[in-house]
């Protein structure tokens, strides 16, 4: 059995914490101001906005020293919703690695909705969650917690397929934002 600690209380947050418990793992839910709350888990989940992302760093980069740090953002602009704010050459996911050097840092859950989390499905197929990065053990780790909880992982491959997962997150929530696809639907992956 897992523990993990979700840093931001919104949809996604909630979302990914029902699904840790569904699958019998223990869960904290940790405001983003809450700094007086120690991170406990062995997986942190970091479910705030990218712009976010700096300040949970500066505040609890000791903390996410020797953890499994999950790195949630589409790194967007979203004032114009029409570009990434990250070089075409990187990630969201890159820049919090090379931030958290003795942490080990995994890009998912964000190319999937909080709904089809909570529900568990995209249509009449299961929910994936795709996982990149480059430590075999922390991935399967959380392919673990996810497959525990009723949804099928996808290994997506290295750290650096972080950049492409962040460019299908946002094509999802632009085809969202312009009701194109429904905030309860989304991509499915079936193999």
């Amino acid at each position: 059995m897992a523990h993990v600690s979700i840093v931001g209380t919104g949809t996604m947050g909630q979302a990914i914490s029902s699904v840790v418990a569904k699958g019998g793992n223990t869960v904290e839910l940790i405001g983003h101001n809450d700094t007086d709350k120690a991170l406990t888990g062995d997986v942190v989940v970091l479910a705030v906005p990218f712009p976010a992302i700096a300040d949970v760093v500066a505040t609890r980069g000791d903390e996410l020293a020797g953890k499994v740090v999950v790195d949630i953002t589409n790194p967007l602009n979203f004032e114009t919703f029409d570009s990434l704010v990250t070089p075409a050459d990187s990630s969201a996911t890159a820049g919090l690695a090379a931030s958290l050097p003795q942490s080990r840092v995994l890009k998912a859950f964000n190319t999937t909705f909080a709904a089809t989390l909570a529900s568990g499905a995209v249509g009449e197929v299961p929910t994936t969650v795709l996982i990149a990065g480059d430590d075999a053990d922390a991935k399967s780790l959380l392919g673990g917690i996810v497959t525990a909880g009723g949804l099928r992982a996808v290994d997506a491959g290295a750290l650096s397929r972080a950049r492409e997962l962040e460019a299908l997150g946002f094509l999802q929530l632009t085809l969202a934002v312009g009701e194109k696809v429904s905030w309860t639907g989304g991509f499915a992956v079936v193999s």
